[in-house]
């Protein structure tokens, strides 16, 4: 059963700190997310996107500062935050051999529902998989096999959903199946914390948008908020707003352009 929700943010970090060896990942992470709310953690490559989850899932400890998920402590309560959330990481966990329904059936099975066949097909109608249910998972496209994976994700009704660079590697098309999954998970009150360094995803799905550079977060604030940074717009024919990508590199000061653009491959943060 899912830990009982408690009032306030869903997320909550303050002061969060994480070093290996003298590398400093962490140095000093705050921010809240709101219950229902899709977050977006921006960065590029080792910018301790990764990380910061990793912490907030409860499998990696924290050498400074403090963490809340669903109300609980990730390191005095880790079982009841383990049993709030759930975690999509960057490379789709299913299993090839079995098909969709038998991936989403199995976890069900696992996590002791009633009817794991019942909650097997309601997910596969709701991230329109059922007509592909019952074809190995071998068949699927990239874009479905995300979609699968997050499906497994949502089993339990976990209130807070990580995921970690959820399009990493996919093709235009399939990253635009995954959008749809996620906009699918927020609109059922989920609480979703997305890490990933494509721009464009960060605009199109996130309520709010921290932008986490060397290990700080930087910018923390709503899209029209961040595009409020930059000067008014001249006006000659139509008024040019900036895009994220402008405002991401002016906040930065203009670095990291090979590593994170509009079109820049996945990686781990």
């Amino acid at each position: 059963m899912t830990a009982q929700s408690i009032a306030g943010p869903a997320i909550r970090v303050q002061g969060l700190k994480k070093s290996y060896g003298k590398l400093e990942v962490l140095r000093g992470v705050d921010f809240d997310v709101a219950p229902g709310s899709i977050f977006a953690l921006l960065g590029s490559n080792g910018a301790g996107k990764t990380t910061t989850v990793r912490i907030l899932a409860t499998l990696l400890k924290a050498d400074a500062g403090a963490a809340s998920v669903n109300g609980f402590d990730v390191a005095t309560q880790a079982a009841n935050v383990r049993e709030s959330i759930s975690l999509t990481g960057q490379f789709a966990a299913v299993d090839e051999i079995l098909s969709g329904r038998e991936n989403l059936a199995l976890v069900a099975r696992l996590r002791h529902l009633k009817d794991p066949g019942a909650t097997a097909d309601d997910l596969l109608r709701r991230f329109s998989l059922s007509e592909a249910g019952a074809r190995r998972v071998s068949t699927y496209s990239g874009g479905m096999r995300r979609r699968l994976d997050i499906a497994m994700s949502l089993i339990g009704n976990s209130p807070v959903i990580f995921l970690d660079e959820p399009t990493a590697g996919l093709d235009p098309e399939a990253r635009i199946e995954v959008w749809d999954a996620v906009k699918e998970l927020a609109g059922h009150g989920t609480t979703v914390l997305l890490t990933t360094q494509y721009l464009d995803e960060a605009e199109q799905l996130a309520d709010r948008i921290a932008i986490l550079h060397q290990g700080r977060i930087i910018v923390n604030g709503t899209l029209t908020e961040l595009k409020q940074l930059f000067p008014p717009a001249k006006v000659e024919y139509v008024e040019k707003q900036p895009t994220l990508e402008e405002i991401f590199l002016a906040v930065i000061g203009g670095s990291d352009k090979s590593d994170i653009t509009g079109t820049t491959t996945g990686g781990r943060g």
